[in-house]
């Protein structure tokens, strides 16, 4: 074969230069993650991260989590907005991590596409890393992957992986929990990044594109929806090495897929059971307008979207106060949902584990406030 009529990899439709770009534009966001705990910088095949200080641990494990952003990456390619959906990524794998009450370490990323444009990638990227940096994480690695014909050329999706370490008598779990204790919901930002593809369904059977502006949203439609996901590892992990708050917290529930219910039941004990005061908090109003257009109600809802909870901490009663004025303090609203009993009751109504997990019962009562 002649050189003239040999094909590239340009050709076939990979750009290997435009990843290297994309690159080049990432490198000063990731690095702003590292601390000396980090080792080679960025570009190799492997991040590496020192963890000599878990030889001070009594018996250190690992937490490890992974998962991606969902069909919420379709509004951001929609409107062409790419700065925020990192920052989602980063709450659903790291939050996830501080559920067990460990302290996130490092992360990596990875995103296919069908075409490796340079200042998506790195827009999508500063967005990881900015969040990374908020909640302590070192991202130490990642991938960008090229799919055409896979995937089209304006379309990619997300994912990312982190590890966390606890000391093992620090795990958080319903095997902590105790009657008596407190629900405290911690307010979300909005959606956050579970049911997107409700949301779409509903949107595009009433006709709404996301560049539309409305005044039921507040904004462009697009613009209202890619809200970030709001970030609880940092003040969660300051109430938890607060020396007055020892112990006070049993276990935590990160509100994702699954919805409210379902995700609290899954950190409670079998045999306990809780019901969640709907009239203890105000939906936010994206959830409102939502509901309004499926002409369905937000009860019917509580299994998909967050509803306004993205995390739960179940603690001491007599801790309550303090938990929800540290996180006041940190800018996020909480407030009392309810509180464990184990007396023995008739669970029909109620949703008990989840995902596998057998774990306590739980039901919203109530009607939710204006």
């Amino acid at each position: 074969m002649t050189e003239n009529s040999s094909t590239s990899y340009r050709e076939a439709g990979v750009d290997t230069a435009a990843g290297d770009l994309a690159v080049e534009l990432m490198k000063s966001a990731v690095s702003r993650t590292h601390g000396p705990a980090v080792l080679g910088g960025v570009g190799g095949f492997a991040g590496l991260f020192d963890v000599s200080f878990l030889k001070a641990f009594t018996r250190p494990l690992l937490a490890t989590s992974t998962d991606g952003v969902g069909t919420k990456v379709a509004i951001a390619q929609a409107i062409d907005k790419h700065d925020t959906i990192g920052q989602d990524l980063v709450g659903m794998v790291v939050d996830d991590i501080v559920v067990v009450g460990a302290k996130p370490l490092f992360m990596t990323d990875y995103i296919a596409c069908g075409k490796v444009v340079p200042s998506r990638i790195a827009d999508i990227v500063a967005g990881i890393a900015r969040a990374c940096s908020e909640t302590g994480t070192a991202l130490v690695g990642g991938e960008t992957a090229e799919h055409p014909g896979l995937i089209g050329p304006d379309d990619y999706d997300v994912a990312g992986a982190a590890v966390g370490a606890v000391e093992a008598d620090a795990v958080l779990g319903a095997e902590r929990v105790r009657d008596g204790d407190v629900v405290v919901a911690i307010a979300s930002s909005g959606l956050h990044s579970n049911g997107f593809s409700l949301v779409r369904h509903i949107l595009t059977s009433r006709g709404i594109a996301l560049t539309d502006r409305s005044d039921d949203f507040g904004g462009v439609v697009g613009e209202v929806l890619l809200e970030p996901t709001r970030l609880y590892t940092s003040p969660l992990l300051r109430i938890l090495a607060d020396p007055a708050l020892a112990g006070a917290v049993h276990s935590l529930s990160h509100v994702t897929g699954g919805g409210i219910a379902a995700n609290l039941a899954r950190v409670l004990p079998v045999g306990s059971w809780v019901e969640v005061d709907r009239s203890s908090w105000s939906p936010s109003p994206v959830f409102r307008v939502l509901s309004d257009l499926a002409g369905s109600t937000l009860e019917s809802s509580e299994g998909t979207w967050n509803l306004g909870i993205g995390m739960f901490a179940i603690v001491a009663a007599d801790a309550a106060t303090a938990v929800i004025a540290k996180l006041a303090d940190d800018g996020h609203p909480a407030w009392v949902a309810g509180s464990i009993s184990t007396s023995p009751r008739s669970f029909a109504g109620f949703e008990q584990g989840a995902k596998g997990v057998d774990g306590g019962a739980v039901r919203l009562v109530g009607s939710y406030r204006d």
